[in-house]
Parts: structure tokens; C-alpha cells; sequence
């Protein structure tokens, strides 16, 4: 016996929608570019792509103004004529690296238990300058070349060669023919002794001699001279150390 096949009501209509819904979705396919499907407006975006299409901005921190450290001016006196005879003029003149506009250089003089302020020259653009003082004394006076601070730059200060005066006295020499003879502030006479001799300074005092550019520190070890108008007697070394011939005039600070 031949069996017909009875369709149902029931799966006509669900081989109809199908068909329907097969239908529709084509053309949504072939509008996507590249023939990639789009998801349907009720449809919420995934994470991946709403990650791709939402723009990221990186956050860059500004570096915060640094202030510019000042630094502080250095003082190098490069020429000096710290000593001479009394009444002559002492210079010092050099160049502040560092320095700032405005800013002056002052010579000062420590007296008693201060550094009083003598002069000053204001810093030139290329960092010179020149200061001078009178030698108003024999023997040393402690002073010290110092740039000011302002509102602009810090100070320095630095030691120099302290003020030192002269006069001029007329000297002979002793030595030989008198080596090994005692003196008279106690030893004997060799050709090594550096000293001089003076008719009243104490024994032992400590002088500065000068002759041109050469200088000896030196003391008094004997008496004498006993020639008129001759105030000192070099040693043979004093006198060979300073360039000295037999007669003449040198600088002392005494």
C-alpha cells in the first residue's frame, strides 16, 4: 500500500519564515563593506570594537619650571703690585668669572677687628677690574679684594698679598776677611749667614730687604756700621741674594 506524505500545517508555516528571514538577511550582507556582516541596529557593539572605534588620549605631565641656580662669582686677581715705597700707589687689578650686572669689586683693610671698605671699581662687562690704595706705612697691612652681592648675584671674597711699604736706606756689606769672628748678637760670622747689621735695632728683629724684583727676609745679628751715612751692613749672603754691589741704596720696612 503507497503511503502519501502529509505536510503539516504546523512546519509550511515554519519552512515560510525561513524563507522570509533567509531573504532579508542577504541584502544587510551585501551592503557591509567587504561583504562583512553588520550587526542589526538592536544590537549592542562588542567590546573589541568598541575599544577600536573609541579614541584614546594619552595624559603627558608638564616638567615644572626649574628655577636657574645662581652661582657664585670667583675673584682671581691676575696682577698685583702689593708693595713699594711709601707714598707710592698699591694695585690690584683682575677678573670675576660669573659675575652679574651691577656688581662691584671692593678693596678692603682689616683694622683692629674689622675689614673696613678702602675703594671699589664696578665689574666691566667682560668681568675686569682695578682697584688701588696708597702705602701709607712701612711693614704689612692685611687687605682683601670682595665682590658685593645684589639682588642679581652672590659675593666672593679673596685674600691677597697684604699692602706692604718700604724706604730707602743707604747700606754697605761686611764678610770677608771676618768669617769666623763672633758677632755681636751671638754666633760667628760664615759665608752662609743671611743677616744684616744695625747700630740700635734689637737683636734678632726681622726685616725686609728689596732690591729691584729680588726680595730676602733677614735679621739683625751684629752692630754697625761705623761709617757716616751708612744705616745697614749686609752679610755676604744678604748681599749675593739681592743682587747688591758694594754701596748703595736698598728698600727696608724698618
Amino acid at each position: 500500500m503507497t503511503r502519501d506524505a502529509v505536510v503539516t500545517p504546523t512546519r509550511a508555516a515554519l519552512a515560510a519564515g525561513a524563507a522570509l528571514a533567509l531573504t532579508a538577511a542577504v541584502p544587510a550582507m551585501a551592503s557591509a563593506p567587504g561583504g562583512t556582516p553588520t550587526p542589526s541596529s538592536g544590537a549592542a557593539p562588542s567590546q573589541t570594537t568598541a575599544a577600536r572605534e573609541t579614541p584614546v588620549t594619552a595624559a603627558v605631565a608638564t616638567p615644572a619650571a626649574v628655577p636657574a641656580k645662581r652661582r657664585t662669582p670667583a675673584i682671581r686677581a691676575t696682577t698685583e703690585r702689593g708693595s713699594g715705597l711709601v707714598g707710592r700707589t698699591a694695585v690690584y687689578a683682575g677678573r670675576v668669572r660669573h659675575h652679574s650686572a651691577g656688581q662691584h669689586v671692593r678693596l678692603e683693610e682689616h683694622r683692629g677687628s674689622k675689614w673696613r671698605a678702602i675703594t671699589r671699581d664696578a665689574v666691566g662687562r667682560d668681568g675686569r677690574f682695578r682697584v688701588s690704595t696708597k702705602i701709607s706705612s712701612m711693614g704689612d697691612r692685611s687687605v682683601r679684594l670682595r665682590i658685593v652681592s645684589n639682588s642679581r648675584g652672590k659675593g666672593d671674597i679673596e685674600r691677597v698679598e697684604p699692602v706692604h711699604g718700604f724706604r730707602r736706606a743707604y747700606a754697605s756689606y761686611f764678610g770677608p776677611g771676618l768669617y769666623g769672628s763672633a758677632l755681636a748678637c751671638g754666633g760667628h760670622l760664615s759665608p752662609g749667614t743671611v743677616g744684616v747689621a744695625h747700630k740700635s735695632l734689637p737683636c734678632g728683629t726681622r726685616l725686609t730687604l728689596r732690591l729691584g724684583d729680588r726680595q730676602v727676609e733677614a735679621r739683625v745679628v751684629d752692630r754697625g756700621p761705623y761709617v757716616a751715612g751708612r744705616e745697614f751692613d749686609l752679610t755676604s749672603a744678604t748681599k749675593s741674594r739681592l743682587g747688591f754691589g758694594s754701596t748703595g741704596n736698598v728698600m727696608v720696612d724698618r
